[in-house]
């Protein structure tokens, strides 16, 4: 583990990341999962350490923030401009908004922080999508009910992001047993 990625560690766990509940035990190991799974799949560092620090602002999908947004900066110090960048933009997606447009030729992102909607760059859209499908395998795998009761949307969700992913990544998503 770098320095980078220490600090953030500790930073999430004076904020009871190691404490609180998620799918395959803490929101901590969770993070970790994540972090490692970009990591195999190549990505670049600040990637990897944005999917470690994603759940800072909260997300659509799991309302608990451990950070306001008024200390972002405090965030940024540790992992750098585009980590966080990557994690604001991560936990600023409005999904039901945003989700039905990821396979079409025009993304329209609505940020739910401010409401804004707009059409982000391809770069920012294939870290969007290793991301999400890091964060929804790593819960699929942790998680048989989950995987149970979320298949088909599953399914629907990795085919929409499928443009975006890199080849390791869409083999993931592929080889993730639904059935």
């Amino acid at each position: 583990m770098d320095v980078a990625e220490e600090a953030v560690v500790d930073l999430l766990v004076s904020h009871g990341a190691d404490r609180m509940e998620h799918p395959g035990g803490t929101l901590l190991a969770h993070l970790r999962r994540v972090s490692e799974e970009l990591r195999g799949w190549g990505a670049r560092p600040a990637l990897q350490l944005a999917g470690l620090a994603h759940a800072f602002y909260g997300t659509d999908g799991f309302a608990e923030s451990l950070l306001p947004l008024e200390r972002r900066e405090q965030l940024r110090t540790l992992t750098g401009i585009e980590a966080e960048a990557l994690v604001y933009f991560y936990a600023s997606c409005d999904r039901a908004a945003t989700y039905p447009t990821l396979s079409a030729e025009k993304v329209l992102f609505r940020d739910r922080f401010t409401g804004e909607t707009y059409q982000p760059p391809a770069d920012r859209l294939r870290d969007f999508a290793e991301l999400s499908a890091a964060n929804e395998l790593d819960i699929a795998q942790v998680s048989p009910a989950f995987r149970v009761e979320h298949e088909e949307a599953l399914r629907r969700f990795f085919g929409r992001l499928r443009p975006w992913l890199s080849p390791l990544a869409w083999q993931a998503c592929e080889s993730l047993d639904l059935a």
